[in-house]
């Protein structure tokens, strides 16, 4: 007798199931073959950075063609701001003398001055890039 309603249950339940719409199976998604992206172009090589030369003594017996004067300079704007340092004016200096196509730099001073407009210290250095061929 207790199997009874269970079996009504279980008849009911299936019943209903069997009443609803046939529905479509859900569209698979199409997957693609993957496309390779193109392959990025490389960077081109940095340029070597200009090799100081503190000393025109160091330069005798190589030859080299001057290229010109070049400078660099970094400004320290407030007393809060990050100091302005001599090593990061060189920096500059080389950078510039590497954009001119020189491969070294004679250095002929470097400073940091105080007072200069807009810069609470500054650090300033000059030289003349040099273009030194191996021959």
């Amino acid at each position: 007798m207790r199997s009874i309603p269970l079996v009504f249950l279980a008849l009911s339940l299936t019943g209903c199931s069997l009443l609803q719409p046939k529905t479509a199976p859900a569209p698979q998604p199409v997957i693609e073959p993957a496309v390779e992206a193109p392959a990025k172009p490389k960077p081109a090589p940095r340029p070597a950075t200009a090799v100081l030369y503190n000393n025109a003594e160091e330069l005798v017996g190589k030859p080299f063609r001057d290229m010109g004067e070049v400078s660099g300079s970094v400004c320290q704007a407030s007393v809060q701001d990050a100091p302005a340092t001599v090593a990061n004016a060189r920096r500059r200096m080389q950078t510039r003398a590497t954009a001119m196509r020189a491969n070294a730099v004679l250095v002929h001073n470097c400073q940091v001055v105080s007072g200069v407009a807009g810069c609470y210290r500054q650090a300033i250095c000059e030289g003349t890039a040099l273009k030194i061929s191996s021959q």
